[in-house]
């Protein structure tokens, strides 16, 4: 079933908590099976530099064994560009990565590293690849998008997620400002995506944001399974996104 809002799923916590034991399990491909199973449009996996997490064997087994979209996280790095190249997932986001960060924390600053960004946008989008950018809700980000040729952004969604149901009315600028980078984007032939610390019960303005057709969403269904298991946290999660639109 197609849906007028996409919804992906991460993994990687999967394989973080596989990895806290250095077993085999839990399986982040099984994961990401089940999630499409239970009506997640794509799968989001990101590849740090220092392994965490998901590992180059998960992304081999990633890309051989779904049958709906990967979205292959990345670092603006020669590396995990020939590891994108090598795999050929329908999707690469550059996000920025800092080892020392818990997550990803921000942004991409692709303003300031357009001469950086271009070749691998280039060399991507020529392999087939959808490339977006991780990006905060700025202009000027908007604008750099633009200028590089990147089809897709996604605007980063974790200032709202930390400011929304604080006290009444917190979030509402983040949220004008995520819904003002959705029209410009959108405006410019760019395709909006969204995504960063997204809840059942924070994600409904988001997905109420019109030009948004993809939110990405990890560790709070990851999270959620634990006691509700993942097939059906994610339908909560599609249930809450549709009553939004």
């Amino acid at each position: 079933m197609a849906h007028d809002l996409r919804l992906g799923v991460n993994i990687d916590h999967v394989a973080t908590v596989r990895n806290a034991r250095g077993s085999g399990y839990p399986d982040p491909v099984r994961a990401g099976v089940l999630a499409a199973e239970a009506g997640a449009d794509g799968i989001t996996a990101h590849l740090r530099e220092d392994r965490r997490h998901i590992t180059d064997d998960d992304i081999a087994r990633l890309a051989a064994t779904l049958t709906v979209p990967l979205n292959f996280e990345m670092a603006a790095t020669q590396e995990m560009l020939a590891i994108a190249l090598r795999h050929r997932p329908h999707a690469a986001c550059i996000v920025p990565e800092k080892r020392e960060e818990r997550t990803t924390e921000g942004g991409i600053d692709a303003a300031g590293q357009q001469e950086r960004l271009a070749p691998l946008v280039g060399q991507l989008r020529e392999a087939g690849i959808r490339v977006s950018l991780f990006i905060e809700p700025d202009p000027r980000q908007i604008a750099a998008a633009i200028q590089l040729g990147a089809p897709v952004v996604e605007l980063h969604t974790g200032r709202y997620a930390e400011l929304h149901g604080v006290e009444p009315g917190d979030g509402a600028e983040e949220l004008r400002r995520l819904t003002d980078a959705a029209a410009l984007a959108a405006k410019n032939g760019i395709e909006v995506h969204a995504g960063h610390g997204l809840t059942y019960d924070n994600v409904g303005p988001i997905a109420a944001i019109p030009q948004v057709r993809e939110l990405n969403i990890g560790h709070f269904l990851i999270g959620e399974a634990l006691f509700t298991g993942l097939g059906e946290a994610v339908r909560r999660m599609r249930r809450e996104m549709d009553a939004a639109r």
